[in-house]
């Protein structure tokens, strides 16, 4: 009796598709959250190094901010920082240039999960130099390259799929998020709204034990508690959500016009008649420049953020302060150098939800935290993210709604007025598009008992070879027929290809059954998602699968492409096509009648 390629029985069927894998994952994402949190520590160390050196001559590794110097280091000091990170960047890796988020994205999607230790070792060496040179730039984009690094390369030590690596690189890097900031929530929600493009338990589970290990080490290596703190209260009643979400909408616009104008300065650079090495050092010159009109522009710039939420700083300061970030951040931003964009954006959102505050009710600090979440949910379209972040940042979970309507609103704004966001412009000028919404797949959750065509026609395996040969000649309608034995039980799958093979080698006996008796035929069971059965047919580019009762293997239906096909096509009819509450007429298909189509 011919062989039948497939599981005896139908495999049993869940909410979900987990297994004890994902225990094993989770205990692997304990190193990489260690590691991440260790990075992140690390990082913080070097760009105090890099401060200290640059600045003032000091090999420390003490916390040391950028304040008032003479002015031709504040010109000078940015422009060898750009130097040395552009070689860092041509003799190293040109991996190591931009931000890191999107390099991530694109290494999770188009790389297999696969991050180099020559990333893992210049991509901090290079953003601590940047950033302690005085790059307007924060820690967050370089340590989820880091830790994201670290993870993927943890992972590579294993016999893993492409999947769980990108579940441990994932891990590694919101382990390192959630190292400098403490954050573990919004680092949570960056894993799923920005980096694993899916929503398991496989990788879920790994992220938050990452995150929470992350958390764990943090007071030990960073320190503990909140780090932007402040005491204005969170207004009470609805006024302040509404409010909110009208500096949201002001945010997602102040968004769009950030991320436009990166990509037109980009533009510039890649116009110019030198090599990418030296931009970084020419677009520190605006960073030089900026430094002298206001120094609180260099560098992470952590102490402006606290001073805006305490509501220290006057309405003109806060002024200059927007405007002047603004410009030397996106002109360094699209030199290609190395550093981050949230520390940044939380200054640009913070300034701006400050100005308006003053003329809102409550403190201006708290309307510059609504301000960060709006700002960083439009920019990055990750809305529950930025909305968390700024909560968790300044300890103030209490403001939720607040920052929750202000992200969302923001994030409107922002998927309404552009196609791509900063995120994903650069992988897209790559000529790779990323769909980034999350949908039910349709060959999911339909089984192939609710599309199967019922009863097919099958050729019995006691056929005559010239009737089978006349049959293919004269009568077929479709490309192949499952072979089954005097019980309707399937023998094997024959098609046309075979017919032709046999009237080639000139065969002229035998009984199909006989014939076949190497073959092997894929099948599926009722039970058996539409999705296995597309598996089904790219692995063995067979367009029609039988369907055959469990236990008895007796034939009961068949599958073909142009079944699956309908299924995508009575998805999207689903999303676009509107009606009133009329029910639309349903096929033959959805009716469970057999279908008409000869072509398949």
């Amino acid at each position: 009796m011919p062989s039948i390629s497939a599981n005896e029985n139908p495999r049993r069927l869940a909410d979900y598709s987990a297994d004890y894998r994902m225990l094993m994952l989770a205990a692997m994402a304990v190193v990489a959250g260690t590691g991440g949190a260790f990075s992140a520590w690390a990082l913080l160390r070097l760009i105090a190094f890099a401060t200290n050196v640059f600045w003032y001559g000091n090999f420390s590794f003490a916390p040391a901010v950028i304040a008032d110097r003479a002015p031709l280091l504040l010109l000078l000091v940015p422009i060898a920082g750009g130097l040395i990170v552009g070689l860092m960047a041509r003799f190293g890796s040109d991996k190591i240039r931009g931000h890191g988020i999107p390099e991530a994205i694109e290494t999770i999607l188009f790389g297999e999960s696969r991050l180099s230790l020559k990333v893992a070792l210049l991509k901090p060496l290079s953003s601590a130099v940047s950033i302690g040179s005085g790059g307007p730039f924060g820690a967050e984009g370089p340590i989820i390259m880091t830790g994201g690094a670290i993870g993927s390369l943890f992972a590579q030590l294993f016999k893993l799929s492409a999947a769980e690596r990108k579940t441990l690189l994932v891990a590694g890097a919101t382990a390192g998020m959630c190292g400098i900031f403490g954050t573990p929530f919004a680092s949570i929600m960056l894993a799923v709204e920005v980096l694993l493009f899916e929503w398991k338990p496989r990788s879920f589970v790994p992220v938050v034990t990452a995150v929470l290990v992350a958390l764990a080490w943090r007071p030990l290596l960073v320190g503990s508690g909140p780090l932007f703190a402040f005491a204005a209260p969170t207004p009470a009643g609805i006024e302040p959500v509404a409010i909110s979400a009208l500096l949201g909408l002001v945010m997602g616009l102040e968004a769009a016009l950030l991320s436009v104008v990166l990509y037109k300065i980009e533009d510039g650079f890649h116009a110019l008649p030198v090599h990418w090495m030296w931009w970084p050092a020419i677009g520190a010159v605006a960073v030089g420049i900026g430094g002298l009109l206001d120094a609180r522009v260099l560098g992470a710039g952590y102490g402006s953020i606290q001073a805006l939420v305490d509501g220290n700083l006057v309405v003109r300061a806060v002024l200059v302060l927007l405007v002047v970030k603004a410009v030397v951040w996106l002109i360094a931003l699209g030199s290609g150098t190395s550093g981050g964009i949230l520390a940044p954006l939380l200054i640009l959102g913070g300034s701006s939800g400050f100005l308006i505050g003053q003329v809102l009710p409550g403190d201006p600090g708290f309307w510059a935290m609504v301000g960060m979440a709006g700002i960083m949910s439009g920019v990055m379209r990750a809305p529950m993210t930025g909305a968390l972040f700024a909560a968790e940042l300044t300890n103030h979970l209490s403001a939720l709604p607040e920052t929750i309507a202000a992200g969302a609103a923001a994030y409107a704004v922002s998927v309404l007025v552009m196609k791509r966001s900063i995120l994903t412009e650069k992988i897209a000028r790559r000529g790779r598009h990323i769909l980034r919404e999350y949908t039910i797949d349709a060959l999911e959750f339909l089984q192939a008992g609710q599309l199967m065509t019922k009863d097919p026609a099958t050729l019995p395996g006691s056929m005559p070879l010239p009737e089978v040969l006349r049959f293919f000649s004269e009568e077929a309608q479709h490309r192949s027929y499952p072979v089954v034995d005097g019980r309707g039980r399937l023998l094997a799958l024959v098609s046309r290809t075979d017919a032709l093979r046999w009237q080639v080698a000139k065969r002229s006996e035998g009984r199909l059954a006989d014939l076949l008796s190497d073959a092997s035929a894929q099948f599926a069971f009722p039970e058996t998602p539409c999705g296995e059965v597309a598996d089904m047919m790219v692995e063995t580019g067979v367009g029609r699968v039988p369907i055959v009762e469990p236990g008895t293997k007796r034939v009961v239906g068949i599958v073909s492409r142009q079944d699956l096909l309908k299924v995508r096509s009575t998805q999207k009819h689903g999303e676009k096509v509107r009606s009133r509450g009329k029910r639309p007429r349903m096929t033959p298909k959805a009716r469970g009648e057999e279908s008409t189509d000869t072509r398949r």
